[in-house]
């Protein structure tokens, strides 16, 4: 027979088989009684023994072996019944003592049973149909480890086992909340753009770029799903968590697998990502039982969603940029043998993690994978904002981010000037404004000073929400909803209650100064370095280089996971972002504030709103409302989220365009064409005006144009 038509019938088979598996899994999920579940574990028992008869013979065919197969497969059979038969005996008892014949739920034991029985089909058939396609042949001397990986890696496995997966969810769809069933079908769809499934150099980088695009499309629906929904069943939550965990092993594995060759890593990973589906298809009720909980009173919860995207994040942007640009990232990452005394590995293993996490954060196309997926989140942001003035800030924070952090820096450097020196050398462009003096040309030096001159003038006009709000490419990072509702730690959690309000704590005055002495102290020795009057290097970098890396390319992103504990814009309150720093010394000599337009409107409020949308925790500020009318920070980012959040618009940003108009002599607060909402007028009482403050009372917010 050609090989055109065995692959057409072996395609056939494992179809059907995999629609099969998944009408069974269908029903052991609403099986209620022993007679059903027996009947459940006898067919898939049946089809262990078929696949387990084909193997026999496909191991070594011959006529022997397929009289063996028979005789393997009739046993199975033959042991199959036995199952039925008890399950019939059960039945009978229990309507003979008058129990129901409908249980609450499927038992943990049977559960478990059809899992295994699942994976033992999946298992054989991937091995047998590996063995009669006559491609990829592993025979059980090749040892446990090896034939295992090839087996899952197989596509009789994997493209098998995701039609299994994508079927279930499919039958099973009124069963589940419509977004577990987004979950599940985007996991379908991740397994079937499996790249180890074919040796082919096309499928593998057609596949890394689809799953990549599936990957981000997933991590914004459930960032934006938690937004949308703030409690979750406790069976939801765990096993976003736990298919998170899956999703970084996963990508771990491709990522060994791309760079040495190496599957077993994914192997496990596709099993236990199986595991975890069936195991939830097969008990779907815990998905819409009760109690919801919270998940902002959860911030250990949180921190976990966050770390499983990051990590996941950070090897699929490795991936990417072993795909995309072989030239420039293989061979970079691990470059220390993991070998010798326990303290050469020590080093050699944390100087590996290090500068994998830097080149990995620091490159393109991780920070474009970063942009799209914060991007997305912005933009449903921007959907719900109408602010003007803020509105039109997220499109240009939208704008710098994709001009100065992926394309000024990379793509334009490469295309319009290849001789330049590469943009993580070259302070200003992609130092983001950092100090130093790394050995470039001298005209670098003027160029950092035009930079801040510049960055200088516009906050003092403006205010630092120029840099930490617009310019800045954590600013995107930060402001989208499901980021943004994390602000919510800010006020709950330690420590990140100790940088609340507008004071400058002792606990802040020590991370700024431990950040600016160590700006000033890498910056000198780096410029004695330039000079040859030094030669003092931090892991073989010069140091300002590892300084940018460890601050901006480590360090952001550990605490970026850590916002369910130090609070949102962390690298605003806690004041260890040097480029913030010097912002913030602007800013106190600049004209930025926020101001009201009535103080009587913020005595009588009862809400906060303000307070509780600031992002930086300045939870002081409705104070200075009510006394002196405006409010005027360093720590504050002009993020604008009070503004928006008022009820009664009765804020805004005041900064050197009122400045000017006052000098003009024009009006500087716009004049509200309607008096504001939430004050009405009493009755006026004997010995008082009518526009006396006594007469103001807040109306109630439902009555509220």
């Amino acid at each position: 027979m050609e090989s055109g038509t065995t692959l057409a019938i072996l395609a056939v088979v494992a179809g059907a088989m995999s629609a099969t598996t998944a009408v069974l899994i269908k029903w052991a999920a609403t099986a209620r009684s022993p007679l059903r579940s027996g009947t459940v574990l006898f067919l898939l028992l049946m089809m262990v023994a078929m696949l387990g008869g084909a193997l026999v013979y496909f191991l070594a065919p011959s006529s022997r072996s397929l009289v063996a197969g028979f005789w393997v497969a009739s046993a199975l059979m033959s042991a199959s019944v036995v199952v039925v038969f008890a399950s019939f005996l059960r039945e009978v008892r229990r309507r003979e003592e008058g129990a129901a014949s409908v249980s609450a739920g499927p038992s943990a034991e049977f559960v478990v049973t059809v899992l295994l029985l699942v994976l033992l089909n999946e298992l054989l058939m991937g091995w047998t149909f590996s063995l009669a396609s006559g491609g990829l042949a592993p025979g059980i001397s090749t040892g446990f480890v090896p034939l295992f990986s090839a087996v899952v890696t197989s596509p009789w496995f994997l493209f098998t086992m995701a039609a299994e997966m994508l079927l279930t969810a499919v039958f099973l769809r009124d069963r589940l909340p419509t977004g577990v069933v987004v979950i599940l079908i985007s996991q379908s769809v991740l397994m079937s753009l499996s790249p180890p499934a074919l040796a082919n150099p096309t499928w593998g980088a057609v596949t890394i770029y689809l799953g990549s695009a599936v990957m981000i499309g997933l991590f914004v629906y459930l960032m934006e799903f938690i937004y949308r929904h703030r409690q979750l069943t406790p069976a939801l939550s765990n096993y976003l968590v736990r298919l998170l965990a899956v999703f970084s092993a996963m990508m771990a594995g491709l990522f060994l697998w791309l760079s040495y060759g190496s599957v077993l890593l994914f192997a496990v990973s596709v099993v236990v990502e199986m595991v975890l589906f069936f195991g939830a298809v097969l008990h779907p009720e815990p998905f819409s039982a009760g109690p919801d909980v919270p998940w902002q009173l959860r911030p250990s919860w949180a921190l976990a969603l966050l770390a499983g995207i990051f990590v996941a994040e950070i090897f699929m942007g490795a991936l990417l940029n072993l795909q995309v640009d072989p030239a420039v990232y293989s061979g970079i990452y691990f470059t220390l043998p993991l070998s010798g005394p326990p303290g050469t590995v020590l080093f050699n293993a944390v100087y590996n993690g290090f500068w994998f996490l830097a080149g990995v954060t620091a490159s393109t196309w991780f920070l474009a994978m970063m942009g799209t997926e914060m991007g997305m989140l912005v933009v449903f942001k921007l959907r719900e904002t109408h602010n003007v003035e803020n509105r039109i800030r997220l499109l240009l924070m939208m704008g710098c981010y994709a001009a100065f952090v992926v394309f000024y820096p990379s793509i334009y450097f490469s295309l319009f000037v290849p001789s330049a020196p590469g943009a993580a050398t070259v302070p200003v462009l992609g130092w983001s404004m950092g100090l130093g003096s790394y050995p470039v040309a001298p005209g670098v030096f003027s160029a950092i000073l035009l930079t801040y001159l510049i960055t200088g003038t516009l906050v003092v006009l403006f205010g630092r929400r120029v840099i930490c709000s617009t310019f800045c490419s954590a600013a995107l990072m930060y402001q989208g909803t499901a980021i943004d509702s994390m602000k919510s730690f800010n006020r709950t959690e330690w420590p990140a209650k100790k940088y609340l309000g507008s004071r400058m704590s002792r606990v802040y005055g020590v991370t700024t100064g431990l950040i600016m002495g160590t700006l000033v102290a890498t910056s000198v020795l780096s410029y004695l370095d330039s000079i040859g009057a030094a030669r003092v290097y931090i892991q073989g970098n010069d140091p300002s280089v590892f300084f940018f890396a460890f601050s901006f390319s480590v360090l952001w992103y550990v605490m970026f996971v850590t916002i369910p504990y130090t609070g949102n814009y962390n690298c605003v309150t806690m004041g260890w972002c040097y480029t913030g720093t010097i912002a913030q010394a602007f800013q106190k000599i600049g004209f930025f504030k926020l101001k009201v337009h009535s103080k009587e409107v913020c005595k009588a409020c009862t809400t906060l709103d303000c307070a509780k949308a600031c992002p930086v925790g300045l939870v002081n500020m409705p104070g200075y409302f009510r006394t002196t009318g405006e409010f005027r920070s360093s720590k504050c980012c002009g993020v604008g989220n009070c503004v928006g959040d008022c009820p009664y618009g009765n804020l805004y940003i005041s900064d050197v365009r009122h400045w000017v108009r006052d000098r003009l002599g024009l009006p500087t607060r716009p004049v509200p064409t309607t008096r504001l909402p939430m004050v009405t007028k009493a009755a006026v009482r004997p010995g008082t005006s009518a526009s006396s403050p006594s007469t103001l009372t807040p109306a109630p917010r439902s009555a509220q144009p």
